[in-house]
């Protein structure tokens, strides 16, 4: 009893390879061979064998097997919108609270994105910007009925995503800037498709209500088609008319996005280890290295040794939207800081350290690290996907869809949204990230990478761009001129990203001839081979007139009185198997084994 007690549980799944079953034991792979050629088990080192079969081998090596217990909720993949989350995974609940919200403004480009915040923050960016245009990503923070709102004023959705790709999370409530006179555009579409991707909560502003061809319904009907249909069409996407030109619906944009901002937990701990987002990143002539950083979780302070990937350095001053000098910034609250030894890529993580020799130590492990093995990208390709679906790290293949023209696009996309395969109660089915005209562009590719999806092209070319990003990010293009072909491909893709199916599948049988009674060995079936081999490790169904007695385990299979692996047609043998001894002249006996059917 006592060495019983002292047996370590192991947990082993339904399947399993010879290698990864003596990982789990962390025993040698020759030690877990010899146990299962004891057992009657002829298996190489890749050969996948079943929990009935690795359990035996555990419990002969010392373990107590048990099936591995599936928690669905594990099964599920964490969104990216809780990406900045992990900053306050060890906090503990009691010292959290919340923290100003951190808008993203998207939209098409002159759709009022800088306008509107200009307007809101009751300054003038726009005219500082060279052709009126954004040039680079602005943070700025506004105080409104005494509540903290931090804006992201971005170059549009592609910085926005290249900060996802990155593994960073800048914003908690996109904020989609669309213009009344010009409607949904092209890159409001994209932009639409990035927020999705993205899975924060999306607010409409609908921008230049004050012109005279302002077609407010027209564009509710268009968004509507995009899958945001406005609230007052009973709908879940809060539609707001404003305008930056007179201030009108403003004040109800603000309410609109606090009233999000409520029903979504945005916390943060002010005390804790200070952490947050690279927003962007320059060498500035005069001043040399400015970053500009989003603090996410605890307060940062002059003085703090920060580290952003391979860059670090003391904080020698920060500065706030204005310019002006502070010396800590808590959550939510943007910063320009001096003190880095090099330039950060904009969407890196960063954290304090506790000194710069413990900077220099981390980096240099990081550097070293990246030489050793390429860096991990979220994209990846078919294959790549086939491995996270047998690690039950997603349940969808996630697509980005290009087409020459929109006949070609509409019938793609009903039949890819068709494509569902079932098992065990679960669904695989394919996500349509993204689907537009014209050829496979930069933004595509990016949006891609950030969602780790494949990018389908059908009589469509990539751009030079968008190769080169592809390149670089490990992202797959397909490209297809029939449209069979491409469903075709992408069913039979899913359909292999599926968990192996196993079925029992009869490999021999053999007739009971006669019965022998022996004592020690208990019942003896004496067979003869009608077809197929019997096999010793074999499980076994023991039929009487079409009907099962018994399903079971073969126990010993010997040819006149020596011990053999199988026997084949025509043969003679005696059997035995495991817990049934009622054996009668006529029986049939089947021999089963497992075979991978999908």
């Amino acid at each position: 009893m006592a060495e019983a007690a002292e047996r370590k549980i192991l947990e082993i799944p339904d399947f399993l390879t010879v290698r990864e079953l003596a990982e789990l034991m962390q025993a040698s792979p020759i030690d877990v061979i010899k146990e299962l050629m004891g057992s009657g088990v002829m298996a190489s080192i890749n050969q996948q064998i079943d929990y009935d079969t690795a359990a035996i081998v555990a419990s002969e090596m010392g373990f107590e097997p048990q099936p591995v217990v599936h928690d669905d909720d594990s099964l599920l993949e964490k969104t990216p919108a809780a990406a900045w989350r992990h900053l306050y995974d060890h906090e503990t609940e009691s010292s959290l609270i919340s923290r100003p919200p951190v808008i993203t403004i998207l939209g098409h480009v002159d759709h009022g994105k800088t306008s509107l915040l200009d307007r809101i923050r009751e300054t003038n960016v726009q005219e500082g910007e060279a052709g009126g245009i954004t040039q680079h990503i602005g943070a700025y923070q506004i105080t409104y009925n005494g509540r903290k709102i931090t804006f992201l004023d971005t170059p549009g959705h592609e910085a926005f995503t290249a900060m996802r790709a990155r593994g960073a999370q800048g914003a908690d409530i996109a904020v989609l800037v669309v213009a009344a006179d010009d409607g949904v555009m092209p890159q409001t579409r994209e932009a639409i498709s990035h927020a999705k991707a993205a899975n924060v909560p999306i607010i409409v502003a609908l921008n230049k209500i004050d012109r005279d061809n302002a077609n407010i319904d027209r564009v509710k009907q268009q968004l509507s088609e995009q899958d945001l249909v406005p609230d007052d069409w009973d709908g879940s996407t809060m539609v707001i008319p404003v305008s930056a030109r007179t201030g009108e619906g403003l004040e109800d944009l603000v309410e609109a996005i606090l009233l999000i901002a409520d029903d979504t937990d945005i916390r943060a701990n002010p005390v804790g280890a200070a952490g947050g987002t690279v927003l962007e990143a320059e060498m500035d002539r005069f001043k040399g290295i400015m970053v500009t950083l989003l603090v996410q979780n605890g307060t940062l302070h002059t003085g703090d040794t920060v580290m952003a990937g391979t860059s670090y350095g003391r904080i020698k001053a920060m500065f706030d939207e204005s310019g002006d000098d502070v010396d800590e910034a808590g959550p939510s609250t943007p910063v320009r800081v001096m003190g880095l030894n090099e330039v950060p890529d904009a969407g890196t993580l960063f954290e304090v350290v506790k000194n710069e020799k413990a900077a220099r130590s981390l980096a240099a492990e990081r550097v070293e690290s990246s030489r050793e093995g390429p860096a991990q990208h979220s994209a990846m390709t078919l294959e790549d996907l086939y491995a996270r679906f047998q690690a039950g790290e997603a349940k969808e293949l996630n697509l980005i869809v290009k087409a020459d023209v929109q006949g070609s696009l509409e019938p793609i996309i009903n039949s890819l949204g068709k494509i569902k395969v079932e098992e065990d109660g679960r669904e695989l089915k394919v996500r349509i990230i993204h689907a537009d005209t014209g050829n496979v562009s930069e933004s595509d590719v990016m949006l891609a990478a950030a969602a780790g999806a494949i990018v389908i092209g059908f009589q469509v070319d990539s751009d030079t761009a968008a190769k080169r990003r592809a390149e670089s990010e490990h992202v797959e293009i397909r490209r297809y001129d029939v449209i069979y072909e491409l469903i075709d491909e992408v069913e039979a893709a899913l359909i292999g990203l599926l968990e192996p199916v196993y079925e029992d599948k009869v490999s021999g049988v053999a007739e009971v001839r006669e019965v022998f009674k022996i004592s020690k060995a208990g019942t003896i079936a004496g067979c003869f081979i009608r077809e197929g081999e019997a096999r010793r490790n074999a499980k076994v169904r023991v039929l009487r007139d079409r009907r099962v007695l018994h399903e079971g385990s073969v126990s010993s299979l010997k040819r006149f009185q020596e011990d053999v692996r199988e026997v084949r047609t025509g043969f003679e043998c005696g059997v035995s198997i495991d817990n049934f001894n009622d054996f009668e002249a006529g029986d049939v006996i089947q021999f089963l084994i497992r075979e991978r059917v999908r």
